[in-house]
């Protein structure tokens, strides 16, 4: 799954926010892995340099194979909170709708649960 980090102004440390930005959110998102083709991360500092509470916003966007872009926010006191904050919002919005999808289209997914031939293996 690609990651692409877009900083805005007052967002600082570019290249190891991209990287830990990506790490990040391929572990978060790794059971939707199939379904998501890229996520883009939008970072703003709303204050420009001033400090305050809930200053920093990450927007995610989630883009789907075969539907619109799934998106979630969040706002927090420093970036990394932010990307966290948004990432868990984002969890909860493919969770309902890929599950919605699944019980309608019955569509195939990869499953950890074993059959009883598995098991005797």
């Amino acid at each position: 799954m690609q990651v692409q980090v877009n900083p805005g102004d007052g967002i600082e440390g570019k290249e190891t926010l991209e990287l830990w930005a990506s790490e990040y959110l391929n572990e978060q998102l790794a059971r939707f892995r199939q379904d998501i083709t890229g996520v883009e991360v939008q970072l703003k500092d709303e204050n420009s340099g001033k400090s305050g509470p809930a200053d920093k916003r990450c927007l995610l966007e989630a883009r789907v194979t075969g539907h619109d872009p799934l998106v979630a926010e969040h706002r927090a006191e420093n970036q990394d909170m932010a990307i966290r904050g948004a990432a868990q919002k984002l969890i909860k919005v493919l969770d309902s709708k890929l599950g919605k999808l699944d019980r309608r289209e019955h569509r195939d997914r990869e499953t950890i649960r074993k059959t009883g031939s598995e098991l005797a293996e």
